[in-house]
């Protein structure tokens, strides 16, 4: 997002008149010369004193600055509207690339600290770095975000958010898209819709992930060669084949053909599929019975399944020409 502020300048403006190891630090700190932001510890040796010391000159100095922001109560209330906009939150780095870019993010984030009006929450175990209006902000955003979790796990698939009607409170689209990304437990996958971050859908982890991403797309089973395809280039056929027999999520249903298990295919050779035809069956079934039935779990010819039906260790004809299983 581009606007009409000079951050570059007006940085420069708030560090008028302060000493110019102070200036030199808080540039460092802050990354101001475009360089990363420097440590206390890194600072230190270059003045030769200590972090601590280091961190008595950046709190003087931004002192001092903070009592000039009085003059740029335009960027506050640019900032605010922006934070606003999104449910008073937002992750911290959405938040800085949208305000300044790659160029001035980093003035961006002294003009943030230097405010006094936003509250900078550190990364945890839940979240990742954001800033917020105020603690009513962060209350409403873990509420969405615990709301979601439940749903997700309902769902047991990704879902999007846009227009989400959540039943305890009346937040906007963006105030939800905004509280989910600066979640460490709900991530937005390529796809755009949002899930668990462990689930593959949202960070697929291999060939495996990938293969399951592939036929889930195509909703329809596919040759593994069609599968590592669509994987990419990196992707060879005999090693997506080999994955693809280890892991229990696919079912080898035809010749190279695999099918998802949780689509209702199961695993087993084609007199597997007979036995558990017959063994569902209240009743012995004709030929053409066992034989339709078959064909909506495997992709083989009509004789393949008539050839094990006929296997007189596993199955029985009855006088009336039906089929049952053999009794051990």
């Amino acid at each position: 997002m581009t606007t009409n502020f000079n951050y570059r300048n007006i940085c420069q403006k708030l560090l008028q008149g302060l000493p110019q190891r102070t200036k030199e630090v808080i540039s460092g700190r802050f990354g101001l010369a475009g360089k990363e932001r420097e440590t206390l510890e890194a600072i230190g040796k270059n003045y030769g004193i200590t972090r601590e010391r280091i961190r008595q000159i950046e709190e003087d100095g931004l002192l001092k600055m903070k009592a000039k922001m009085v003059g740029f109560q335009d960027i506050i209330d640019y900032f605010s509207n922006q934070l606003k906009a999104t449910g008073g939150l937002r992750r911290e780095d959405s938040l800085l690339n949208s305000l300044g870019d790659e160029r001035f993010k980093n003035h961006v984030f002294l003009l943030l600290t230097l405010a006094g009006s936003f509250i900078r929450f550190a990364e945890s175990k839940d979240f990742y770095s954001f800033w917020a209006l105020d603690q009513e902000s962060v209350q409403l955003a873990q509420k969405v975000v615990n709301y979601f979790k439940d749903e997700l796990n309902k769902a047991k698939q990704p879902v999007t958010v846009e227009n989400y009607k959540i039943p305890f409170t009346n937040v906007s689209s963006p105030a939800v898209v905004s509280y989910l990304e600066a979640s460490r437990t709900i991530q937005r996958g390529v796809d755009g819709l949002f899930g668990l971050k462990d689930w593959p859908e949202i960070n697929p982890r291999g060939v495996k992930d990938k293969a399951y991403l592939a036929l889930k797309k195509a909703n329809t089973p596919l040759h593994f060669s069609e599968v590592a395809k669509r994987i990419g280039k990196d992707a060879l056929p005999q090693t997506v084949h080999n994955e693809l027999i280890k892991d229990s999520r696919f079912v080898l249903v035809g010749r190279g053909l695999y099918a998802l298990r949780s689509w209702g295919y199961e695993p087993g050779m084609v007199k597997d599929v007979i036995a558990r035809v017959l063994k569902g069956s209240k009743q012995p079934l004709t030929k053409e019975e066992v034989i339709n039935a078959v064909l909506k779990q495997r992709f083989v010819k009509e004789n393949t399944i008539a050839l094990n039906l006929s296997d007189k260790r596993y199955f029985l004809r009855t006088p009336e020409g039906r089929y049952t299983i053999r009794e051990i």
